[in-house]
């Protein structure tokens, strides 16, 4: 299943084929640049190998290993509504640091867990871990939508799953390497690519800024991270890349920095009212288009209702509204594809009362012929938690039974 260009991607489809028309020569590949079938048709003189972005080397993964897993989100209530028994077979779709399913392991005896993440640092943590647990973890290197033919080479069909644990965030492991170039707190080469390594040719976050031109970017940033003032932040990154290229993390959060007048610099504030900093949104919008996150995060539930057996259970995290809406609207059984009944301005501006609203649906609306909610709301991280980690805050989980 995928999104169709009809739907939740209306403003962007369009507009980066228009792109891709009008860019130089050397960033022009003959077909889509996020078709990643094909992915070394793309500049293979871009940001990425200037940046160093391709580097596979194993002392990558060793410095990646060596730091601090993440701390897993909302771990007690993901136990309590997978309710793993002894002897099941569970599947987690995004392993992360490990967190989540070194705790499933623990959970009950004789559990047998595939350990899935497109990451390949997070795929060599998941290695170690099959490495402790022998034959009780498989660890699978790939994306959602390669998940269904990996798990069917290891034997599991359809209905052969018993519960399943999505997270669609990203992990600290990738947060906190500046060479990642998932950070705004750390300067680093503005890479962002989670799975850059399997895909030397895919393109980083440095070669969209450079070659979008400023309609795209716009709707980039308007579609993907919601930013109110997206078409003022894409005028400031067109002006700036005339001047030089745009290859450093930093260096783009301060050319977004200067799009905003100073009063409203610090006028952003998170769940715990600190201040955020102004290019939070433009770096997420960045993300989810580099790493065709949403598209993928549809396969990701299209494999687990595939190979989930009737009453199989799924957790799915999601850390911001587009995922939550994505998979609100999936386990409801409503079309992925069909027009969103607001244009993505308005559900920039209007997000809350659109939740709100949403929550307040009759049980039958949140039902659908292959998913039983197990909550009528969705879970969230309690203040305790969001004290204590506070990358939780943001943090929301949909419980289901498959029919």
């Amino acid at each position: 299943m995928a999104l169709s260009s009809r739907g939740l991607l209306v403003p962007l489809c369009q507009a980066c084929r228009h792109m891709w028309r009008k860019v130089p020569n050397k960033y022009t590949p003959s077909c889509c640049w996020r078709k990643l079938q094909q992915p070394q048709r793309f500049c293979s003189s871009s940001a990425s190998s200037r940046l160093g972005c391709h580097s596979g080397d194993t002392e990558h993964y060793s410095t990646q290993i060596k730091r601090e897993p993440h701390t897993p989100v909302l771990l007690k209530e993901v136990l309590q509504y997978l309710d793993i028994q002894p002897g099941q077979i569970v599947l987690d779709l995004t392993f992360g640091g490990g967190g989540h399913s070194k705790a499933i392991l623990k959970s009950a005896p004789g559990v047998k867990l595939v350990a899935a993440d497109r990451d390949p640092a997070a795929f060599h943590l998941a290695q170690q871990l099959a490495e402790e647990y022998p034959g009780h973890v498989k660890a699978v290197l790939g994306r959602f939508s390669e998940l269904k033919d990996l798990l069917f080479k290891l034997g599991l069909g359809n209905g052969s799953v018993d519960a399943a644990l999505l997270d669609a965030g990203c992990s600290s492991m990738q947060m906190d390497n500046a060479d990642r170039g998932f950070s705004l707190s750390k300067d680093g080469p503005l890479d962002m690519r989670m799975d850059g390594e399997r895909y030397p040719g895919m393109p980083c976050a440095a070669d969209a800024v450079a070659a979008l031109d400023q309609r795209a970017l716009a709707s980039i940033l308007a579609a993907y991270g919601e930013e109110r003032r997206a078409g003022k932040i894409a005028t400031a990154i067109a002006r700036a890349r005339r001047i030089q290229p745009i290859v450093r993390t930093q260096q783009l959060a301060s050319i977004v920095a200067g799009a905003f007048p100073d009063s409203a610099l610090y006028s952003r504030r998170d769940r715990l009212q600190r201040p955020s900093h102004i290019a939070t949104k433009t770096f997420q919008a960045l993300r989810v288009f580099v790493n065709d996150e949403l598209n993928e995060l549809v396969s990701g539930l299209d494999a687990a209702q595939s190979v989930l057996k009737p009453g199989g259970r799924l957790c799915v995290l999601t850390f911001h509204s587009l995922e939550d809406r994505i998979t609100k609207r999936f386990l409801r059984g409503q079309d992925l594809s069909a027009p969103p009944r607001r244009n993505v301005r308005q559900w920039a501006r209007d997000q809350l009362q659109e939740e709100e609203e949403e929550d307040e649906e009759t049980e039958r609306g949140r039902e659908s012929c292959h998913w039983v909610s197990l909550e009528k709301k969705v879970v969230v991280p309690g203040e305790e938690e969001v004290q204590e980690n506070p990358r939780a805050r943001s943090a929301k989980l949909r419980v289901a039974i498959r029919r």
